[in-house]
This record gives structure tokens, sequence and C-alpha cells, in this order.
């Protein structure tokens, strides 16, 4: 299947009435919403007066009841140029580019919050295949407990798991764990360019994954298709003894004290896909990117092992892809790693300057996966002023006057409606 076909399958029409009607009761709720834009910076009045101490951002306790919270901190605190990300804001209004969330955090400190005026930090998103890279986390927490193995079979497994499908996975015997985390299954499906079964309407997506026939040996071709997530999220569900979207609640979104998240899109089966469908807010996918970060550690918790982050972000057949993360995809200068899913939704983790850089949003998606233009946009905003800011320690002084400026900018952005560069659907539209 064409990395294009795969994008163009995605897109379903929806009636732009009921999309315009969610679109503006979102935006007045985002309106009303705790922590819109600039949470974290003082009012443009209180910018005049004598900087404060950076404020907590108060996030839900973990399951223990400590305090998982994040602090907030202006750019320049930590060395970085706002005025930098002030330009880089202004740009995106100018471009009328429809970006709901953009967050910077360096050094720990979330110094960068952005929100576009039908979003708010409470609201969560469709992460598409940004899923993938948070299933990988999962995987690597069943792996540590000895509860699922690399080199696991997907037709023994999946075989003896759904006995009605026995048949189908019998080809599908030396296909491993490891090669659908890394899209080298080499299984073909006949891809359908509008509207896939696999997406919306089959009732039995497992059944459909395992009817695709072999293409090339598994581990030898990297082919990014959405039938080997099918396969992975019945896989891990059947390690775990319980769905996956149950399991990543327990293990993973409860000790990050994520709010909001929601594994949405199941089939009548049950069984969600781990390419599409996970929900989450901009904040807890800086969580995510800071977990990874700090080698799978939070707030000093070894939540997902330190072994896993490397390997899942070591290239294996391909250059640019480990176990559903991207590697030096964004920013190519530099160790980095990333989760990126379709219309324009990011996870960038630049380990050495500490930082990860987050985006949701609704970018056109024309130029296939590596090359679509949400990609090339997104690159250019990080290539072309986050790094910039991040590195221009020298000139970043704090003042009232860029203190001022960042607030100002933020306060217009979260009142500037931007343009769908693509179609949105009723999935697309943030939900608080």
């Amino acid at each position: 299947m064409t990395t294009q076909s795969l994008d163009l399958a995605r897109t379903r029409r929806a009636g732009s009435p009921l999309v315009r009607r969610l679109l503006a009761r979102v935006a007045s709720l985002a309106s009303l919403a705790i922590g819109g834009a600039g949470l974290f910076l003082p009012a443009l009045s209180a910018a005049q007066q004598a900087p404060a101490a950076p404020a907590r951002l108060h996030e839900a306790g973990t399951e223990a009841g400590t305090e998982a919270g994040i602090e907030a901190a202006a750019p320049e605190d930590v060395g970085v140029d706002s005025r930098e990300l002030v330009r880089l804001s202004q740009w995106i209004r100018d471009q009328k580019l429809d970006v709901y969330s953009l967050l910077v955090v360096k050094d720990g400190k979330l110094i960068f919050e952005r929100y576009g005026a039908n979003a708010s930090r409470d609201a969560n998103y469709e992460l598409y295949s940004v899923t993938k890279a948070v299933t990988s986390l999962v995987a690597g927490i069943l792996i540590d407990r000895g509860a699922a193995h690399l080199d696991d079979s997907v037709g023994d497994t999946l075989g003896a798991w759904r006995p009605d499908l026995r048949a189908d996975f019998a080809d599908k015997r030396d296909i491993e764990l490891r090669h659908v985390l890394s899209m080298t299954s080499g299984l073909h499906y006949d891809f359908s360019p509008k509207d896939d079964p696999i997406y919306y309407t089959a009732p039995d997506r497992l059944k459909l994954a395992a009817k695709t026939t072999r293409k090339a040996a598994p581990g030898t071709v990297f082919e990014y298709t959405d039938i080997n997530p099918i396969l992975t999220a019945a896989m891990l569900g059947a390690d775990a003894h319980e769905p996956i979207e149950r399991y990543a609640r327990t293990h993973l979104f409860a000790p990050l004290a994520m709010k909001h998240a929601v594994w949405e899109r199941a089939d009548r089966m049950g069984l969600v896909s781990a390419g599409w469908g996970l929900r989450l807010r901009a904040i807890d996918m800086a969580k995510i990117g800071m977990l990874v970060l700090d080698h799978g550690r939070w707030q000093g918790r070894q939540v997902v092992p330190s072994r896993w982050i490397e390997q899942m972000t070591t290239p294996g057949v391909s250059p640019y892809f480990g176990y559903y993360w991207w590697i030096n995809n964004i920013v190519q200068s530099e160790p980095e790693y990333d989760a990126m899913g379709f219309k324009g939704q990011f996870i960038t983790v630049l380990p050495k300057r500490n930082a990860v850089i987050v985006m949701t949003s609704m970018l056109p998606i024309d130029g296939g996966l590596r090359d679509a233009k949400n990609v090339e946009l997104f690159r250019q905003m990080v290539n072309g002023y986050i790094v910039p800011a991040l590195d221009n320690a020298r000139d970043a002084k704090p003042t009232q006057a860029s203190r001022a400026a960042l607030a100002r900018e933020l306060d217009v952005s979260a009142r500037t409606q931007g343009v769908p560069g693509v179609q949105v659907d009723p999935t697309d539209v943030p939900k608080l």
C-alpha cells in the first residue's frame, strides 16, 4: 500500500454544519476553561509589575496522592529566547494555520503553552498515529514484566486468542511482535484509498488483518501499514489478559496523572487499534515526551524500563524508525526522536537540549507520510524558530517587556481561528 493512499483513506467526509456547531460549542467552552493560553504567564497588566515566582500547574496527583505538577516558567528563566517563540506564534497566525496547541518544555519546565481559538489545556485531541508511540511504551512495560516478548509469534499468539481465526493465522507464525512494532511484518493488505473499512466500518478488524497475505519476508522490508497496529493491539491485549486501553490506563496513564485520556473507535468485537483512536490533552502528550526524555522515569519513578526506551528509539530496517517511534525525522542535525500523527499531531524529544515539543493541529496532508505538508510545516516551526530560541541563551534576558510581549501574543492567539488545511471530521474536534 502506498503512503499517499494510507493518508487519503483516513479522511472522511463529515457534514460541515455539524462540524461548525461542534467547533462553536468547543470555542465557547474553551473561553471559560481553566488554563487557557498563557496560563503560566501573568496577564498583561501584571506583566508590568515585578516578576512573580513560577506557578505550579497543579496537575492531578498520582495514585499514591503525591503531587504530579509540572513547574511552569518564562522562557528566559531557562535561557530560551521568547522573541523567537513570539515570532513563531505570529507566523502561525499570519499563515492562518489551524494549530490547536503548541507546547515547549525545557529542563522539565513548561515555558511555552499556546492554544488556538477552539482549544484549551483541558481539551483532549485525536492523536492518530501518535497512538502507536504510546502503544510502544505499553509494550515495553509488558515485556519488562515478562508478559510479552519481542520474539512472540503473531500466528501462535493470536491463533490461540481467537480460535475462530486460527486457520487464517497459520501462515503468520514466523511474524513476531518485533516485526509488527517496527512495520516490517511483510504483510500486504488490499487497501481501499477511500474510507477503508479497517478505519471505520469493519465489525472485526482482526479478521481483516488475519486474512492479509505475505508480500515480503518478516524483518526485511519497512512498510508503514496500519494492519500492523491492529495485530499489535490484539497481541498486547492477549498478553495482558485485558484490553490494551485498560492496561495502559493502569500502568501508564495513572502513574503520569493524565486526565481525560480516552482510547476510542473500538470495533464491534471491542478491539481498539494501536494505530489511532487515543485522545490525550496536549499537556499529557508533553508528559509522554518527558517520560521518554528521562529514560522512562516520571518524577523519579521508573514507569517504563530504560532499556526499552533505548531499543524503541534505535533505528531498525528503516534508518528513521524504531519501535513505533521515528528517529531524526523532524530534526536531523542532532539526536532526536518523535511521534507523529495524521493531520499534524507531534511529540518531539530533543535529548541534547533537554526539551520536548508538542503540537496538535489540522494541517494539510498532501505529500504522503514523511513528506506530508503538515510534517514539513512542523519541521519549519521547530528548526526555524524553536531550535533558534533554545540556542540563544546569551541574549535570553528576562525582562518585563519580554514577558508582556509573550503574554500579549498568547492572548491574541487564543482568540484567533486558523483555517483547517484538511477535512475536519467530528473526531478531530477538541473535546472537554
